[in-house]
């Protein structure tokens, strides 16, 4: 027998399992939940496959987008934590 056609029938039924389970997973948090809100990251991870683009294909950009601070931001965030810092420590020490 040939193993290139074994090798490639196997990843046909491979396919169709992922795609049975993906549906019975729906069907199962479908019942222990009314559906409403925002599907948990493993349904979305799910549905659209490991690479996160929906066809299957690897994709290098993730699924997680990095979020964007300007620099006066940071430095501005940074000067508000130096002062919470600082009144947690004037707190403190007026309490003992």
């Amino acid at each position: 027998m040939d193993v290139w056609k074994m090798i490639a029938d196997l990843r046909s039924e491979k396919e169709a399992i992922d795609e049975v389970l993906l549906i019975l997973e729906k069907i199962a948090y479908a019942r222990g939940s009314r559906g409403r809100g925002r599907p948990p990251a493993w349904m979305t991870a799910l549905k659209l496959g490991a690479s996160g683009n929906g066809n299957g294909t690897q994709d290098p950009t993730p699924l997680k987008r990095t979020r964007v601070v300007s620099p006066e931001a940071k430095r501005k965030m940074a000067e508000a934590q130096r002062r919470r810092w600082e009144a947690y420590r004037q707190a403190r020490a007026g309490t003992n």
